[in-house]
């Protein structure tokens, strides 16, 4: 079994609704997001997937949240964009986009500051 690992970023703004603090409040952060692939085996030159296919299908999903107001997307209507809600959200999207056989994402971290994160499984 092979885990690849791709990181990317993106910069948005949300609140949390019903949280009694100052992320209550409109504020924004610097996302860092990796996501982890598994694949069973290589191909016959050695590889599981390219990471160039990994890091297109991240970047598409990296545009759809950055520079956004998370609370107005689709996804978070009637939950709040939190780091657990935001690594679910891209776990969902790249499972969707990632057709390699043998190859399925496995988790995706989200980070929301430099000391902490959060990690999406299934």
């Amino acid at each position: 079994m092979y885990k690849l690992n791709v990181t990317s970023n993106f910069s948005s703004a949300h609140k949390l609704e019903g949280y009694e603090g100052l992320c209550q409040n409109l504020h924004g952060h610097n996302w860092k997001v990796r996501i982890g692939i598994l694949c069973e085996k290589v191909d016959n030159i050695g590889m599981t997937i390219d990471f160039g296919e990994v890091k297109k299908h991240l970047k598409e999903v990296m545009t759809l949240l950055d520079h956004t107001y998370l609370n107005e997307l689709e996804f978070f209507k009637g939950i709040n964009p939190t780091s657990e809600n935001i690594a679910k959200f891209i776990f969902q999207q790249i499972k969707q986009r990632i057709k390699v056989v043998d190859c399925k994402i496995s988790e995706v971290e989200v980070w929301e500051s430099d000391i902490t994160s959060m990690v999406y499984f299934e």
